[in-house]
């Protein structure tokens, strides 16, 4: 089932709902007393009562709405660096343990928004990305159970301004809109492994990352296994579970993003992530 968050076009209110083919179902609407945004539907077991829900009429074309970040309001967002062979070769990563590092939520956009580029940055580099929502509390779980606390998939697209990450990655990976996250949610019950997905990332139509999550150095099983160990996640958190190789900082020459842009995230089961490069200024440049 593909769940998503968007605009409702007629009222301007943020709802949520289905999405089948091209025709949009706006949950939010049938169940505003009880779940108000898909994070509470999530926190409050409701996926699979979806699934058998009458849903009537569709509400809208795919084409009126706009969307919003598959979770807007996650609580935590963990990350995960160098967590594909090939990107570890490329920056010659040796450490076993998962490198993990933080996004906040106002860094998010959604589908169809600009990705913005910093006026500042000139090396606005992309990284095309599994997100995994995490479905109840997870404390302490082993990965033999861990994907039973997953909720449902994404597609992320973790742009990275390269010219501030420095000695770490946090800095580069916070600014304004340069997080993209959906189109929407895939429920886990149809995607039974999260390992055996094809990902690919094309810019202005050109594939630039392409591998398989199977060459993940952590599993999903591994990471929600390592993390909750000393985290506890809740339903709506999200964990970016890495970029393949490929990325523009390590090509010969280099190759950024720049204004105009586009650039789409495609991971087999989901469907494509597709967003305009925008550069955008912010007061107080370091």
């Amino acid at each position: 089932m593909k769940l998503l968050s968007f605009v409702n076009p007629h009222s301007g209110k943020k709802t949520w709902g289905h999405i089948e083919d091209d025709k949009v179902y706006d949950f939010g609407k049938r169940l505003s007393s009880y779940f108000p945004d898909l994070k509470s539907a999530i926190s409050g077991n409701a996926l699979n009562e979806l699934k058998h829900m009458k849903k009537g009429e569709p509400d809208f074309h795919v084409s009126e709405i706009r969307f919003l970040p598959v979770i807007e309001n996650p609580s935590k967002i963990f990350c995960v660096g160098m967590n594909y062979m090939e990107k570890r070769i490329e920056f010659e990563q040796t450490i076993d343990a998962p490198t993990l590092f933080i996004r906040f939520p106002d860094s998010l956009c959604a589908h169809g928004e600009p990705l913005y580029k910093p006026e500042s940055s000139n090396e606005f580099d992309y990284e095309g990305e599994l997100a995994v929502v995490i479905g109840k509390r997870t404390d302490n779980v082993n990965r033999e159970e861990a994907l039973q606390h997953v909720a449902g998939y994404s597609c992320f697209m973790d742009g990275s301004v390269r010219d501030m990450q420095y000695s770490w990655f946090t800095s580069g990976k916070n600014w304004r809109n340069t997080g993209a996250f959906g189109p929407w949610m895939v429920t886990s019950d149809e995607i039974t492994d999260p390992q055996d997905l094809d990902i690919g990332t094309w810019l202005n139509g050109n594939r630039v990352q392409n591998d398989s999550t199977h060459s993940m150095v952590n599993t999903v099983a591994k990471l929600i296994e390592y993390i909750s160990r000393f985290s506890p996640l809740e339903a709506g958190d999200v964990i970016i579970t890495g970029s393949p190789g490929g990325v523009g900082k390590k090509r010969t020459p280099p190759l950024f993003m720049k204004e105009g842009d586009l650039i789409e995230v495609e991971i087999g089961k989901i469907g494509r992530l597709v967003n305009r490069v925008s550069t955008h200024s912010v007061i107080g440049h370091y």
